[in-house]
């Protein structure tokens, strides 16, 4: 069994159990349910320069420690600080080490676009992700079918969340549906957990125009982020490089300026 099929299937598990202890009509009386999200597509649209998805995690079923002591509050304040578009937190426990309470944490004290990065695989995640205080939502086409990220979108956007469509290469482009803000091309594939930001580029040319590309995994220099933004690219997820550093926010703020050179 392949590691997506396997974090699938632990996600629906979760999923069902968590449809019978807090339905959809209590994640509806949620606090953060109601608020209105902050748009990062909004960012894109006004602000120059290639934006960057800044990320929280601790690990990753291939390395088991990448920050395991790591405050999600200070780490994520560290990159507003800095100048980052958003956030991106792990709310998947078991291959990750992060939790929905980290999320809920970083909402309280950020007013950054924050990403909900886990494997959505039901439709009561979508309810879930908007009850948690993210703003975006992730779909990773790998995981689902195109009716699916259809199906998915289209709800995500109903409840006011934007939506960023991860595929893997270029046999899931039919994946894309209008209910998409953004469309991200990660670059370490799942099965080996090589990195190639030349998947990125080739891609990225089969991405229609309207949408906003974003770049995900495996980028750890300035200047790939500058040969990317000439290929088309505009956001790019960085979350293992910073996770690295002793403080990631400095580690930010050191990239974007040099960015900005």
């Amino acid at each position: 069994m392949s590691l997506l099929a396997e974090i699938g299937r632990h996600q629906q598990q979760l999923v069902n159990d968590l449809k019978i202890n807090t339905p959809v009509s209590v994640l509806e009386r949620f606090p953060e349910f109601g608020r209105k999200c902050v748009s990062l597509k909004e960012k894109f649209l006004h602000q120059k320069g290639p934006g960057l998805i800044t990320e929280f995690k601790r690990r990753s079923p291939s390395i088991p420690n990448i920050n395991l002591a790591a405050n999600p509050v200070e780490v994520v304040t560290g990159y507003e600080q800095a100048g980052a578009f958003a956030a991106s937190v792990l709310t998947n426990e078991k291959y990750f080490g992060g939790n929905p309470a980290d999320l809920k944490a970083v909402r309280e004290r950020s007013v950054l676009p924050l990403l909900r990065k886990d494997f959505i695989v039901d439709e009561y995640q979508v309810y879930e992700t908007k009850a948690m205080g993210a703003d975006i939502i992730l779909l990773i086409a790998a995981s689902l079918s195109p009716t699916q990220v259809k199906t998915f979108a289209q709800q995500a956007k109903e409840l006011g969340l934007e939506v960023l469509l991860e595929l893997k290469d270029e046999t899931e482009i039919d994946h894309i549906c209008p209910s998409v803000d953004f469309v991200g091309v990660n670059n370490r594939d799942l099965s080996t957990f090589k990195v190639d930001t030349g998947m990125s580029t080739r891609v990225g040319k089969l991405i229609p125009e309207e949408f906003i590309k974003v770049s995900e995994s495996g980028i750890s220099n300035p200047e790939i982020v500058k040969h990317l933004s000439a290929e088309g690219f505009n956001g790019f997820l960085i979350g293992e490089y910073f996770m690295r550093q002793e403080k990631p926010g400095v580690a930010c703020k050191e990239f974007i300026e040099a960015l900005n050179k």
